[in-house]
């Protein structure tokens, strides 16, 4: 069944779904670093990167180059790294869960220090962070590269409900495959995906599942039987107006239902509803029966940056949008999901955004300032 899956998804118009997985210095006068300060810790590096997902080792290796291995250390609690833009086709049963994964270690530029702890603290103004183990690391230069963090927890009735059928989240690794357990057992009912009242990182994967998942259901003679739903807490299909033309176009020709300003508050798993909230009318829910039900859960900055000094109001690592120095620590940087940068939460900005970062810091490691153009 997977070789019609693939060839049902690689038509000239299904590859417009492509488009989801891709969504710039100048000599200036010294800079003065926050260099001064420096806690009492046992391991000092020149360069720090928090976090091992593709913003961190992608900078990891960039900076090796610049100040060598040995003075480049990667703080990652994971043993497992994973390539989650490939989820979307597992959780559609067209690949295996296997081809996602590498062991953290073989990921890491070769040299650099894998320090396989949590980051606990923050503490700019002393130039170190500690570890949940207790270790202070201080450092030279810091990169956040902390990605994003899911809160199934904020939706009643998750994680747990995850133990049930029919239920599956292409977000964790935990519950992809149950997505694609979910599809093969869909007999007939309400085929329900949704997107949450909150940023996400890939916001074009929630929508990916259902054209898939609708293809599937095509392939298999289950098509008739399906009312596939999609419930956005947002205001529009897609943040792009020739893409949201262009997706409005496939969403009427292949008759699925979009429910705007409904966001996902509960599941009750054991009874296959799914309750929503009208975002458009506070306090007016609507409960849904499903017979499969995607989830994309809410997301929010990682704990450990919510209440650091590093952080702006909402959470987000607090960086220049042009250059991603931190506006209040000029040796501290931040790239890819846990920042502020008005880009899109995607692999392929961090590779846009690696390259302005590398640009920025090459010219404060000379003490010049970066200027607002790449």
């Amino acid at each position: 069944m997977m070789a019609p899956l693939v060839a049902a998804v690689s038509s000239p118009r299904a590859r417009l779904f492509a488009c989801f997985l891709r969504l710039g210095t100048q000599q200036a006068a010294p800079l003065q670093l926050h260099t001064g300060a420096c806690c009492t810790a046992k391991n000092h590096y020149e360069v720090l990167v928090l976090g091992g997902g593709s913003g961190g080792i992608t900078m990891a290796a960039r900076m090796k180059r610049k100040v060598g291995a040995e003075n480049v250390a990667i703080v990652e609690p994971s043993e497992r790294h994973f390539y989650q833009p490939i989820w979307t086709l597992v959780g559609a049963g067209a690949k295996p869960l296997s081809l996602s994964g590498r062991s953290t270690a073989s990921v890491i530029p070769s040299g650099v220090a894998w320090i396989q702890d949590r980051v606990a603290e923050l503490n700019p103004d002393k130039n170190c962070i500690r570890t949940d183990n207790g270790k202070e690391i201080s450092y030279k230069y810091l990169i956040i590269a902390l990605g994003i963090q899911l809160d199934y927890e904020k939706i009643k009735g998750l994680p747990e409900g995850f133990a049930y059928p029919k239920i599956g989240s292409n977000y964790s690794v935990k519950t992809v495959e149950k997505t694609w357990k979910a599809l093969q057992d869909f007999k007939q009912g309400n085929a329900v995906f949704t997107f949450p009242n909150t940023p996400v990182k890939c916001a074009g994967a929630p929508q990916k599942i259902m054209y898939l998942s609708e293809a599937y259901l095509r392939k298999t003679g289950k098509r008739p039987k399906a009312n596939i739903i999609f419930n956005t807490a947002l205001g529009t299909i897609f943040g792009v107006k020739k893409y949201a033309t262009a997706l409005q176009k496939i969403i009427k020709e292949r008759d699925l239902t979009v429910n705007y300003k409904h966001n996902l508050i509960e599941v009750r798993a054991d009874k296959q509803e799914a309750v929503f909230e009208n975002l458009d009318k506070p306090g007016e829910i609507k409960v849904i029966q499903y017979e499969m039900l995607h989830v994309t859960p809410p997301m929010s900055s990682p704990d450990v940056l919510k209440t650091s000094p590093v952080a702006d109001s909402a959470g987000w690592v607090d960086v220049d949008k042009d250059t991603l120095q931190h506006k209040k620590y000029p040796n501290v940087f931040g790239i890819g999901d846990c920042t502020n940068l008005p880009t899109s939460k995607t692999a392929a900005a961090v590779a846009a955004q690696s390259g302005v970062l590398d640009k920025t810091i090459s010219l404060i490691m000379k003490n010049q300032r970066p200027t607002k153009k790449v």
